[in-house]
This record gives structure tokens, C-alpha cells and sequence, in this order.
């Protein structure tokens, strides 16, 4: 396990990753309550939003880099009128171009058990996109664009004892809360690839954006920034 992943996963830390590392879910499984009593003003509870969605879509970038990606106007085309009162917030898209991120798409997919082994895959040469080694794991995709991933690299395929070229799947230990795919993600598992099919949008009672936080958690986050960029001109 990367350093990197060792130190997010600490328990006193109590913040939820991408990883399905049991010590993660038992994050998932304990944060019973998002606020306390100690957390009294507003700014507490931005300053707490803040930090749990960010650490959850941490992906190693600093706060200074996140804040030039951090874009103040939310998408809202797909909303129409009579869908207001069952319209998640659309702060829960804020971030949306963060899923956009090669390292995103790997771990999503489920070829990777956390956000640093998708790091990994990439770095050492596991992934191709349209075809091509690309090893920065930063790199955001496009529409249409093809991730396909060496099967032998896969943390679900395993080589059969008897030695055949087919490999077996072999699911891992704690990883079935994680093993769902979004809507804007088509993946074959018999290619190990994935095609990146759109942004990430709201619906009546859905977002897409994967996130155990729910879109009024993310809207104080959002809040916090928006306030913070406002300070800052």
C-alpha cells in the first residue's frame, strides 16, 4: 500500500477515501452524523463539508490546485421547473470534472482496489487511453475516449492454478459497497476498458457523482469556496 493511501486511511482522521480498504469502511459504516454539537456556526459546518468531500476526492492535489479548478458556476440545463422540488442541489456536481481524471475512471471501473493503485497502474505504464501509454494520472479525458487497462494489472483477475492463459475473477475482500458503475461510464469487462461517455449531470432524485455525502453536504462545501474565491479578488 502507498504511503500516500496509508496515511488517509488513518481511523483518527476519520475521513471516507476511494479505497476499499476495510478501514475505510468502517468510516462509511461509523460516520453516523455528519455534524455535532461543536460545531455551532455556519462556518464550522462549511469548514467541515469542506474538508470530508475534499478528502474524499482528494486525488493528491493540493488545496492551492483545487482552487484553480474549483468553477463557481454549476451546470443546470438538465433542470426544468416542475422538477425543482425532487432536484438533488446541483452543488453535488462541484466535483464533476474531477471524474474526468484518468486515475477516477481506473478506480470507478473497479480494475483498482483504491484511487492509488489506480495512480500506480498508470504511472508504470497499465493503462492506455485510445490506444496509447499515457502515465500521468492527472490527465482528464474526453468524450468518447476508450481507457483500457492491462488485465494482468486488474486486482480482480488472478492467473488459475492450472496454468491456463484465461484469468479467473476473484473478488476481493470488502468491495462490494464500491461496485457500482455510473451512468456516465460504459465498461466491458471482457476488454477490461472503459468508455468516458459524458459529464456527470443531476436528475430528479439522482446525482450522478458518486459521493457518500449527500448534494446539501457538498452545497456548504461549495458554499466555502464560493465565499473563499469571493475574498480573494
Amino acid at each position: 500500500m502507498p504511503r500516500k493511501s496509508e496515511k488517509q486511511l488513518k481511523l483518527s482522521r476519520q475521513l471516507i477515501s476511494m479505497s476499499w480498504n476495510p478501514r475505510n469502511l468502517y468510516q462509511l459504516a461509523t460516520k453516523k452524523r455528519l455534524f455535532t454539537m461543536k460545531q455551532r456556526t455556519l462556518f464550522q459546518h462549511m469548514w467541515k463539508a469542506k474538508r470530508d468531500t475534499r478528502g474524499y476526492h482528494d486525488a493528491n492535489i493540493t488545496e492551492k490546485q483545487w482552487l484553480r479548478m474549483f468553477k463557481p458556476q454549476l451546470p443546470t440545463l438538465n433542470m426544468k421547473l416542475n422538477d425543482k422540488p425532487n432536484h438533488p442541489n446541483t452543488a453535488s456536481l462541484m466535483y464533476a470534472c474531477m471524474e474526468r481524471r484518468l486515475d477516477f475512471i481506473v478506480f470507478r471501473s473497479h480494475f483498482a482496489s483504491s484511487i492509488w493503485m489506480a495512480r500506480q497502474m498508470i504511472v508504470h505504464g497499465k493503462v492506455k487511453l485510445n490506444g496509447k501509454k499515457l502515465p500521468f494520472p492527472s490527465h482528464t479525458v474526453r468524450d468518447g475516449d476508450v481507457i483500457a487497462v492491462d488485465p494482468e494489472a486488474v486486482v480482480t483477475l488472478k492467473a488459475p492454478a492450472n496454468g491456463s492463459k484465461e484469468l479467473d475473477f476473484v473478488p476481493q475482500s470488502y468491495q462490494q459497497p464500491w461496485m457500482f458503475i455510473p451512468d456516465y461510464l460504459e465498461v466491458n469487462y471482457n476488454t477490461c476498458s472503459t468508455v468516458f461517455l459524458r459529464e456527470p449531470v443531476t436528475r430528479p432524485n439522482v446525482t450522478e457523482v458518486p459521493s457518500p455525502f449527500p448534494p446539501e453536504f457538498h452545497a456548504l462545501s461549495f458554499e466555502f469556496y464560493l465565499r473563499r474565491g469571493r475574498t480573494r479578488k
